[in-house]
């Protein structure tokens, strides 16, 4: 979910030892203190603790979605192929996956920030897992080199990609994946009706009500997220992905103003 980084690239590997106990997810509080939104959102260490509670409130159905992703993303799935997380925050979709595809299936994870791959490296050693799990820090606006891929996986991370990158990387993604391969798409949208998406909005932030955050909360993330974040329609996202080749878009989730979406090559 994160696309920006330094100019400079690190690989890691971690396989996990055996035995490791869970760490107790934090709650996030990250703008219940007043003037937290006058800053861009960004996922710095403060968000990167609490982000599993953050994006497990904040998304609707998200673990609804984390399961049908891995069932797709298992589906398509190859023996001694790649398997990309582009955002892979915190690795919870890898973790997911482990167990249901192939032990030769290489889980490559990518992100920007430095404190979430650290988290995420944290979690898979407490997993317990053999599995190697690759994570690399790197800048998505510069597109990482895709290859023998037949899954990509972009969760809730093309809409931090800016729009005059987005063309570019979504056409990288289809020239590293495999023939019959898949990119598996989910994202934040907006629709061109204006009572439709103010109604959608509104809706969504009911949901965060009802999950514990305060309007003092819901006000200042939508601040902070104002030049950060900026959904397509999904008319546009389908547009990008055929236009990039894509033979076959469909969407699999929909909830008001979030959308997931599988795309066949």
């Amino acid at each position: 979910m994160t696309p920006e980084s330094p100019s400079s690239a690190s690989i890691t590997s971690f396989p996990g030892p055996e035995g490791a106990a869970p760490a107790r997810e934090k709650l996030d509080q990250v703008f219940a203190k007043e003037g937290s939104g006058s800053a861009d959102f960004t996922f710095n260490s403060e968000t990167a603790a609490v982000f599993d509670d953050m994006v497990d409130r904040s998304v609707p159905y998200y673990s609804e979605i984390q399961r049908m992703c891995c069932e797709l993303a298992a589906d398509f799935a190859t023996p001694g192929s790649n398997l990309y997380d582009l955002g892979v925050s915190t690795a919870t979709t890898f973790l997911a996956l482990d167990g249901k595809v192939d032990p030769s299936t290489h889980f490559i994870g990518v992100d920007n920030s430095a404190p979430m791959l650290a988290e995420a490296a944290a979690k898979i050693k407490r997993s317990g897992t053999t599995r190697p799990i690759q994570l690399i820090q790197g800048d998505l606006h510069e597109t990482p080199v895709i290859e023998n891929a037949s899954v990509v996986m972009l969760i809730l991370t093309l809409q931090f990609i800016r729009p005059l990158y987005r063309e570019r990387m979504i056409q990288r993604i289809y020239d590293g994946l495999n023939k019959n391969g898949c990119l598996i798409l989910v994202e934040k949208v907006t629709t061109e009706n204006t009572v439709l998406n103010r109604l959608f909005i509104k809706n969504y932030y009911d949901m965060k009500r009802r999950v514990g955050y305060s309007d003092i909360e819901i006000s200042q993330k939508r601040e902070a997220l104002e030049n950060v974040l900026i959904p397509y329609r999904p008319e546009e996202n389908e547009t990008l992905l055929k236009q990039s080749g894509f033979h076959c878009v469909e969407e699999f989730f929909r909830w008001y103003n979030f959308t997931g979406v599988i795309a066949l090559k």
